[in-house]
């Protein structure tokens, strides 16, 4: 029962978490025979199996306008409309041409059908699936409702008939249990929880080389500490808490360090913690470098470094998000067995946290204790491997690829048949 499946977003490039797992759902279908093709607006996947149409991407110039015309805003006029299903049509034949192109069998749509980031992708995906009636999961990251700037619009005949759509070619799929439950109560849609995963089958392989080029490209010395905030620097990520934590443990050796940059969503919050920083004392390291998928089949490796070169330099974890839809950073850190500060966001309050983890938990506030607690792990090596090792035998039974291949098999068998 091999199948061809055509993967469809914005993008699926980079380190943002909807490429990340893309990726991951991509190697998961190759090994059990399945074909894996990508249409986006930017790509860094084989070129071979790739259908670039830049139109699709959520930054490109035409769709920048539209939102400027539509999101904030309660009126629409009626040239924006026509502008909008201008770029519907364009998108549209680009997609039947990749269905055609290569045989698609089976649609994956990574978030375009979920949160309204470009309205005539949404519009045009929703047409040509209903349309040529082909087979679709729609896997939702996060929904319109979960973000603020989308609450006030002119568009919501579209984002009801698109964000997301309700086909009976479609099974959709979430990845928390809030959303399952949210996305029940405003459109009637039953949906499948898949969290996120990791390989956890397969420890990673360390290159300690490339992880001690990392600390020096950084401008770190050997006896550093580095404190690792490995998230994009957007107001939700809380990351004004991973200063506070450094600034309170008082020695000039920790250094916090940003792995990931602010360019989807302006600049303002990362001025704000650059300055916050400044003026607690705090040795804040950004890396402004691209940093490839290292799940990417074509990975491009412009800045010479991958995430799989970060979490081995790093000696702590902070991870102080005020929202997730899942966390992939905090897996990551578990698969590389590094110690964790966690805020308590609701995903993580519902879904993870019963499991039974052995974190550094902090609820909306940093207290003394929490601040001791972080010290006593770096300083005894007994007590954090102790707490890595439970983390990863934990992680390993609910988050493993393995769990992901069961998911997947079931939802295409109920397309097409058990093999």
């Amino acid at each position: 029962m091999r199948k061809n499946i055509g993967f469809i977003s914005t993008r699926f490039a980079g380190i943002d978490g909807v490429s990340l797992e893309a990726s991951k759902w991509a190697k998961v279908l190759e090994k059990s025979g399945h074909s894996c093709y990508w249409f986006a607006g930017k790509l860094d996947q084989d070129p071979t199996k790739c259908f670039l149409v830049p139109e699709a991407h959520f930054q490109d110039d035409e769709n920048i306008w539209i939102n400027e015309h539509i999101i904030g805003r309660k009126v629409r006029d009626i040239s924006i409309t026509n502008e909008i299903h201008g770029l519907r049509e364009v998108l549209k034949r680009k997609i039947y041409e990749y269905v055609r192109k290569f045989d698609i069998d089976l649609l994956i749509v990574e978030n375009a059908l979920s949160i309204p980031m470009h309205i005539p992708l949404g519009l045009a995906l929703t047409e040509v699936i209903s349309e040529m009636r082909i087979p679709t999961i729609a896997h939702h990251h996060d929904f319109w409702w979960e973000r603020t700037r989308f609450l006030i619009n002119s568009c919501w005949d579209y984002i009801r008939m698109a964000f997301p759509p309700n086909l009976p070619n479609i099974k959709h799929v979430v990845i928390n249990s809030a959303a399952q439950e949210e996305l029940a109560l405003r459109t009637g849609i039953s949906s499948t929880i898949i969290p996120n995963v990791l390989n956890f089958e397969n420890p990673p392989a360390i290159n300690e080389e490339r992880a001690r080029i990392f600390r020096a490209d950084i401008g770190l010395d050997d006896d550093d500490i580095m404190i690792l905030n490995p998230t994009r620097i957007i107001d939700r990520k809380g990351i004004e808490y991973a200063i506070e934590l450094v600034k309170e443990l008082k020695d000039s050796k920790y250094k916090l360090v940003i792995s990931h940059d602010s360019r989807d969503e302006g600049f303002k919050y990362e001025e704000w913690i650059t300055n916050d920083a400044r003026d607690h004392g705090v040795d804040l390291r950004l890396f402004k470098a691209r940093i490839d998928d290292p799940l990417g089949s074509n990975a491009n490796h412009q800045s010479g470094f991958s995430l799989w070169d970060i979490y081995p330099s790093a000696d702590f974890i902070t991870y102080p998000s005020l929202h997730e839809g899942f966390g992939n950073a905090l897996l990551e850190a578990i698969y590389f067995k590094k110690p964790i500060l966690i805020n308590r966001y609701a995903t993580f309050i519902r879904d993870i946290e019963p499991k039974g983890f052995n974190f550094v938990i902090m609820d909306r506030f940093l207290t003394r204790e929490i601040v001791q607690k972080v010290m006593a792990i770096l300083e005894s090596s007994e007590r954090k491997e102790k707490m890595v090792n439970l983390n990863y035998n934990i992680a390993s039974r609910h988050y493993s690829f393995i769990e992901l291949q069961k998911y997947l098999s079931g939802l295409i068998a109920s397309f097409f048949g058990a093999a």
